[in-house]
């Protein structure tokens, strides 16, 4: 089936989510991580977890964040694991193919960032806002597909912070088209006056019952926010750091951009809306 095919069945991006169980466990191996409030030890790039068991399983799943490895329930691959394993390198994995294993690992967050990037492409397809330029984004979208069909050696070579570049004209545009249909009235926050904008400090800031549809809220530092039964329909959120933000009765149906790994980090409720593709995480209701 065709990337077009699959975005055609409104936001069905199954291909771009987390599928451990097609994948070799590149997250637990290729990635690093410090010992912080996320991670509870070091562990360099390369080196397999002391947690990941010879199935590629995690031996300390169900009790990630009880031993303090939170981050690793947040992180999203965006399907670029099983990509990568399955596709990539034809199923052979690292432990059987040891001199394949440097290049899987560098070629892994190559692979998420295009997934990444395929996520947002697929999804501004989806709206009705963006009828003027879709065309562009079918384009776009099946370059970024084609990209991650190539071969090891091709994808190491790609100059991945150009093509984000030429990507990010485009959900540029998405973003103003969605924003722009929203009513001036409903931009100005109930609660704090003037709306909050790109690349906002937002750290602890009381937000709760806010209005802030058709925010741009790009890249914004909305680090353990009160965003309690805010409304953020229409919102642009690509970027936003939501770690640990509360989003308890917050309305961010119709809101752009955002990830599964976005809403891994927040906390929320039953009374979270969330928009279509993405899932209330477990441990919101512990």
């Amino acid at each position: 089936m065709s990337i077009l095919a699959n975005v055609a069945d409104d936001l069905n991006r199954d291909h771009l989510r987390i599928d451990c169980e097609q994948c070799f466990g590149l997250c637990c191996v290729a990635l690093p991580f410090a010992s912080s409030a996320d991670f509870a030890l070091d562990k360099n790039g390369g080196q397999p977890c002391q947690h990941l068991q010879s199935d590629f399983r995690c031996g300390i799943h169900k009790d990630l964040r009880a031993t303090g490895f939170r981050g690793c329930t947040v992180y999203e691959c965006f399907g670029a694991g099983q990509k990568v394993s399955q596709l990539t390198f034809e199923g052979k994995d690292w432990r059987r193919d040891p001199l394949a294993a440097k290049q899987m690992f560098e070629v892994f967050p190559i692979m998420q960032q295009l997934h990444e990037m395929l996520w947002y492409l697929s999804e501004a397809i989806t709206l009705k806002a963006t009828t003027s330029i879709h065309q562009d984004l079918h384009e776009a979208l099946e370059k970024t597909e084609e990209l991650t069909l190539l071969s090891p050696d091709s994808l190491m070579k790609l100059d991945i912070p150009a093509h984000r570049a030429e990507i990010n004209v485009l959900l540029l545009q998405t973003s103003e088209l969605v924003r722009a249909a929203v009513p001036p009235r409903q931009k100005n926050s109930k609660k704090k006056g003037k709306i909050p904008g790109r690349g906002a400090d937002l750290m602890g800031a009381n937000l709760r019952k806010a209005d802030l549809r058709g925010a741009n809220l790009r890249g914004a530092y909305l680090i353990a926010a009160d965003l309690r039964e805010a409304d953020l329909r229409e919102a642009d959120l690509i970027g936003a750091d939501f770690r640990d933000a509360d989003l308890r009765g917050a309305n961010l149906t119709g809101s752009i951009f955002l990830t599964q790994a976005q809403i891994n980090a927040a906390k929320g409720n039953t009374q979270t809306k969330l928009p279509p593709g993405l899932r209330a995480p477990a441990h919101w209701f512990v």
